[in-house]
C-alpha cells in the first residue's frame, strides 16, 4: 500500500505543483528552459504513475462498498461521454470543446465518477477518489485563473471526437480494458 499512496502524493503533487506555484514555475523555466522543465515534469509525473501502477497489486482491496449490478451500465454510458470529451480536448475545437470549455478536465470527472460507481474497495475509492477531487479542483483553479476557452469550431470537428472516442471505447470495451485492468467488459 506504501507504493500505491507514495504513487498518489508524488502523481498528484506534481499536477498540482505549476497550479499552486506559479511564480515558482515560471522561475524554473526561466532557469531550466522550457524544454528541460516540461521534461522534468513528465519524468516525475511518469514516476508517480509508475509507482501508482507497480503499488497497485499490493493495495488494500477491502470492499467498503457493492453497487448494483445495473451501475456497470451506467458506467459504459458515462465512458462513452467521457471518451468522446478525451478526445475532443485533443483535435481542433468543435461545438463540443467550447461548450464544455475544459473537455479534459469533463472527461476525468466523468472517468473517475464513472469508476467509483462500480469499484468500492479501498485502491479503488483512494485511485478513482484522487482522480475526481484534482479534476474538481483543476476546474475551480481553470475558472479562477480565466484560463482561455476554446473558440467553438465548425460540426465536423465534433465528428471526429465522437467516431474517434466510439473507436477508442469499441477498443477500450473489447479488449485494452482486459489487458489493462485485468477485467474484461464483454
Amino acid at each position: 500500500m506504501t507504493l500505491f499512496i507514495i504513487g498518489l502524493i508524488v502523481f498528484f503533487g506534481v499536477h498540482a505543483a505549476p497550479v499552486l506555484a506559479r511564480g515558482r514555475r515560471q522561475a524554473l523555466i526561466a532557469k531550466l528552459g522550457e524544454g528541460p522543465y516540461k521534461g522534468l515534469y513528465a519524468l516525475a509525473a511518469l514516476a508517480g504513475f509508475a509507482l501508482i501502477i507497480v503499488g497497485w497489486r499490493s493495495a488494500d482491496a477491502t470492499q467498503l462498498y457493492v453497487t448494483p449490478a445495473y451501475f456497470r451500465h451506467i458506467t459504459y454510458a458515462l465512458m462513452l461521454i467521457a471518451l468522446i470529451l478525451l478526445v475532443a480536448a485533443y483535435v481542433p475545437a468543435g461545438r463540443i470543446a467550447a461548450a464544455v470549455k475544459h473537455p479534459m478536465l469533463a472527461a476525468v470527472k466523468i472517468w473517475a465518477f464513472a469508476h467509483l460507481l462500480v469499484n468500492g474497495e479501498v485502491r479503488s475509492v483512494l485511485l478513482f477518489g484522487a482522480f475526481l477531487v484534482f479534476a474538481v479542483a483543476a476546474r475551480i483553479s481553470a475558472k479562477r485563473r480565466g484560463a482561455p476557452i476554446r473558440a467553438a469550431g465548425p460540426w465536423r470537428n465534433d465528428s471526429i471526437a465522437i467516431v474517434v472516442g466510439l473507436a477508442l471505447y469499441a477498443g477500450i470495451a473489447l479488449y485494452l480494458h482486459q489487458y489493462i485492468a485485468g477485467v474484461g467488459l464483454v
